[in-house]
């Protein structure tokens, strides 16, 4: 038995090293040991001080109450009561007096290691340069200070109530305190002693609290605003103060009557305590907010109204919101968008949260590719032209019931960057690739440019072995080749050549990560050599938590190709709930919109007063490196974790030209801001306390839960009050609904921030960050989204239409709701996209609405609908095929005969797809697949049919059907949903 416990012993001490050397290596790899090290030595230096405290300050009130116990024997009750436990203590006395108090302070340590951060705060702080309105300390003492001696104060607190605990268990275990049969209890000087020198301790602790919730009240969060309000200010701290001299004489009190040897004066002074903390703190506070502040409180809360305002816009950064009235009109007028042709020529139609099947059906290839469910908006210039871009990554899907070889060794890596036009379509409303194919080809370059391989992104398996020694037969599929690539036939084959991860080549490290997975494949199997790596943590989000766990990531992580790599760009934040008079934000709640819930992984969790984009980070998406850019160097939270880790971060002068034009202001950061905007628009205390004018952010109308807010959406737009055009991230407000009264969805907010970071090297934009608020008259009814929604849904035309492109079993969706600030009001536009049945169909871009006042125009492009809303001169400049099935220019034959052609070839290919894909299923039984591929051929010989007409100037006659007396109530016209090729 003693050989199996001994074992087990080593077993466990073996697993537990195991996984910190797995970690050692995993950080000496990326080059961030210094993280790994620093964090966790000065955990186990919290650890050890807070044992030693915890666990000395236990055994020395248990030492110390077993030595004075009383030498005189107790009387034949209370010996026969305690003769039971001291027989069974005393045999294991030594062992227990050793063993308790270790073990309550491993389990206080454990606790207190968790404060690791908030101790480096202290010692490394900065100061802010900025003080609180009340007391006139800088705020790092309220961020760095006030978290670590709350924090301080709190352990001894429970250090002194575990021990004296122990102590009095002790003196009653040995007779040092007795209860006798007439109800009196006898106390033994030392056992006296003993309490009164606890207790004086408890109460000086007690009085540091108190003091300490002096200035807690500027981060309170539970009045009328955040912070201290008129009755702290009043009442509140002043009677803290009054409690915290009080509890310093009480425990002077207690120490006297231990020497003295009298309680009567110490317990009367801790009654007196008692009532002076129920009545100083909690009473007369409640008279003076009743009786003083309710009555007035519009003006006697007036200045700490205004310094929670203040404060909160500072602690957001919102005090420098560019904030502007804007008089929007809800008419049309000829060539009113003149002077916004430049946004309107880029106004994206392109939906990232709905297109993914598109890319998966177009461009996935293989099945062992796979593309995220909500795709990510850049920019990239092409021609001179910076064009608004929908952006993938083709990532490998590994199946998990596959085998182990083909989980960890063949399956390792994803392929090449897909990206299409922002604002324009191709034929048939497919997306217009502007990067495609395996290999990679396109205007944005070809695999000779950059590093198309994908080793780490946001669906990578747990974990791959790559690499090998040259000669080495490779075994990572890398690409498909034949009918969807280059000449060949079958797969092509790779080998990792990078530095991604720690090395398994030999037998120690292999054993190590074999014990760290559990997995026994990974000891034994013999695809794994001498130069094998093993790469894991491949999440771009995670591998920046990790090596910076003192920052708050952002829940997106976009993919940019960047100096001829695909980089993973990943925003973080330094946050703090501690910034006196702000008001908190609860991020799970902040961040919530009608996509978060489906499709983005990890959001943002925990409740902060204070955010800052302090860091870009990027992530390789080939080795997995990291890089940490110092995005804003000056911020104090940063600036104290630099001291700490001081090689972890490079300046963003460093940065690239090339990867400075792919940085954008971040999603989460604007959620919040604008989450706050609602009521922290109003700068006036006065209004600010009458809450006559709060915003909220509207509900997405194309959601199918009612309740979820409306994402932001990135698009290059140009400002009421902007010179040029610039990539921005937008949102809208409409009035806030009280309880129980209906949704008034009328715009009362158009907010945007600049997010194009520019593209020099190392020089950020000055106009970067930027926020611009448009606040629209309040006697204008401006449609919001909701209302822009409803007027598209409710118009006559436009359901008749959409009922028409329902035929045939087809679904129409609805794509984003695209809100701009142009031709002096506002314009609403959205995509519509119709989807056939069948397991392989995908959205394809098919009309255009467009709202402005409530006016409606529905046509096949941008252009066209636009014209319909201005009566054919909206003055609008597009992107050919901007939307839509692309239109020929009516008065241009040429053109009209070229578009013609072009939708011909574009309908016999699918035609032709489809009777290929037809015979596959059936060969194999489908009859399901069978009957979608010959509706699809049926559609596209239709579409051949109306392009040849438009060629040969004909009437276009519809296709013979199969089905009889079915067939026959068909029109003979073909439905407009398959006249839109």
């Amino acid at each position: 038995m003693p050989t199996i416990v001994i074992v087990g012993a080593v077993v466990a001490v073996f697993v537990f090293f195991a996984n910190i050397y797995a970690d050692v290596l995993w950080y000496n790899q990326l080059g961030f040991s210094e993280v790994f090290w620093k964090e966790n030595l000065s955990k186990a230096a919290i650890f050890a001080v807070s044992f030693v405290v915890m666990a000395a300050a236990t055994w020395i009130s248990l030492m110390l109450a077993h030595r004075s116990r009383p030498v005189y024997a107790p009387d034949a009750q209370m010996r026969d009561s305690l003769h039971r436990y001291q027989s069974q203590i005393e045999p294991i006395r030594r062992l227990v007096m050793i063993g308790v108090p270790v073990v309550i302070g491993a389990f206080a340590a454990t606790a207190a290691t968790s404060q690791w951060q908030k101790v480096l705060l202290f010692f490394n702080q900065v100061p802010y340069g900025a003080v609180d309105p009340r007391f006139g300390l800088d705020l790092s003492f309220y961020m760095n200070t006030l978290p670590f001696l709350s924090f301080l104060v709190g352990f001894l607190v429970s250090v002194v109530l575990i021990a004296g605990i122990a102590g009095i268990l002790t003196h009653y275990l040995y007779g040092g305190i007795r209860v006798e049969e007439r109800g009196g209890v006898v106390v033994s000087r030392a056992a006296r002693v003993h309490v009164s020198i606890a207790a004086g301790l408890f109460l000086l602790l007690q009085a540091a609290n108190y003091w300490l919730d002096r200035y807690a009240t500027l981060v309170s969060q539970d009045g009328r605003a955040a912070g201290a309000l008129y009755t702290d200010v009043n009442a509140v701290i002043p009677t803290k103060t009054i409690l915290a001299i009080a509890a310093i004489l009480v425990a002077l009190l207690f120490v006297a009557g231990a020497i003295a040897g009298r309680w009567k004066l110490p317990v009367v002074g801790a009654a007196m305590l008692v009532v002076t903390a129920v009545v100083a703190g909690g009473v007369y506070p409640l008279i003076v907010q009743q009786y003083q502040v309710v009555p007035s409180e519009k003006t006697l809360e007036q200045q700490y109204i205004q310094d929670n305002i203040d404060m909160t816009r500072s602690a957001y950064g919102l005090e420098d919101i560019d904030s502007m009235p804007y008089d929007a009109t809800t008419d049309t007028a000829k060539n009113a968008l003149a002077k916004d042709s430049a946004t309107t020529a880029n106004i994206r139609l392109l939906d990232p949260n709905l297109i993914s099947d598109a890319f998966a059906q177009l461009q996935q290839f293989r099945t062992y590719y796979k593309f995220a469910p909500t795709l990510n908006v850049d920019r990239y210039e092409v021609d001179g032209k910076v064009e608004d871009t929908v952006i993938a990554v083709r990532e490998v899907n590994v199946d998990q019931t596959d085998s182990w070889v083909n989980q960890h060794i063949t399956y390792t890596h994803g392929y090449g960057v897909v990206a299409a036009y922002g604002s324009k379509v191709a034929a048939g409303g497919r997306p217009d690739f502007m990067l495609e194919g395996i290999p990679t080809e396109g205007v944005l370059g070809d695999d000779s440019t950059y590093q198309p391989r994908i080793y780490f992104g946001e669906f990578s398996p747990e974990y791959s072995v790559v690499g090998g020694p040259e000669g080495w037969a490779p075994r990572e599929l890398d690409r498909p080749q034949g009918e969807d690539g280059e000449d060949g036939e079958g797969d092509a084959k790779t080998t990792f050549s990078g530095n991604g991860g720690p090395s398994v080549g030999n037998f120690f490290n292999r054993l190590v990560y074999s014990l760290k997975f559990g997995s026994t494949d990974l000891m034994l199997s013999d695809a794994i050599n001498s130069e094998s790596q093993i790469l894991y943590e491949r999440s771009p989000k995670e591998r920046v938590e990790k090596v910076a766990p003192y920052l708050t990531v952002d829940s997106n992580a976009y993919p940019a190709i960047v100096d001829g790599r695909v980089k993973w760009i990943v925003d973080a934040y330094t946050t703090n709930d501690s910034y006196p008079y702000s008001t908190a934000q609860q991020l799970e709640s902040a961040v919530r919109d009608s996509l978060t819930g489906e499709n983005r992984i990890n959001a943002l969790t925990g409740q902060v007063n204070y955010i800052r984009n302090s860091v870009k980070a990027t992530v390789d998406a080939y080795d997995g490196s990291v890089d940490l850019y110092a995005w804003e160097p000056d911020e104090p939270l940063l600036q104290a974790w630099q001291k700490v880790f001081p090689t972890t971060l490079k300046p963003f002068s460093e940065m690239s030209a090339d990867l400075m034009a792919h940085v954008r202001y971040p999603e989460d950061l604007f959620k919040v801001q604008r989450e706050l905007l609602g009521q922290y628009h109003v700068t006036d205390a006065d209004d600010f306390y009458e809450s006559n004018d709060a915003w909220s952010v509207p509900n997405d109308p194309t959601a199918p839960t009612a309740a979820v807010k409306q994402p932001p959406y990135y698009l290059s737009l140009r400002m009421p009050n902007q010179d040029d055009e610039t990539f921005s991230l937008t949102s809208t407000f409409i009035p806030a609904t009280s309880a129980g009264s209906q949704q008034r969805n009328v715009l009362y907010g158009f907010l945007s921030a600049e997010a194009d970071a520019g593209t020099e090297a190392g020089v950020k934009s000055e106009g970067y960050g930027t926020l611009r608020l448009l606040e629209l008259p309040r006697n204008t009814v401006v449609p919001g989204p909701g209302q822009a929604q409803q007027n598209f849904d409710s118009n006559t035309e436009v359901s008749t239409q959409l009922n028409l492109l329902r035929q045939g079993a087809s679904e129409v969706i609805n794509g984003n709701l695209l809100s701009l600030p142009v031709g002096g009001g506002i314009l609403h536009v959205q995509p519509v996209y119709v989807q056939s049945t069948g397991q392989t169909s995908y959205p394809t871009l098919r009309k255009v609405l467009v709202s402005f006042g409530d006016k409606v125009g529905f046509a096949d492009t941008l252009s066209e609908a636009l014209d319909q809303l201005f009566e054919g001169s909206s003055g609008a400049v597009t992107n050919e095929g901007e939307g839509g099935t692309p239109a020929p220019d009516a008065e241009d034959p040429d053109a009209e005969t070229a578009s013609a052609e072009q939708r011909l070839k574009d309908a016999l290919a699918d035609a032709n797809a489809a009777i290929t894909a037809g015979q596959t299923a059936l060969a194999e039984g489908d009859f399901g697949a069978y009957g979608a591929e010959q509706t699809k051929l049926q559609e596209a010989l239709q579409r051949a049919i109306d392009a040849e007409a438009t060629i040969t100037g004909e009437s276009a006659v519809p296709p013979a059907e199969e089905g009889g007396a079915e067939d026959a109530e068909q029109p003979s016209e073909p439905a407009p949903a398959e006249d839109n090729g």
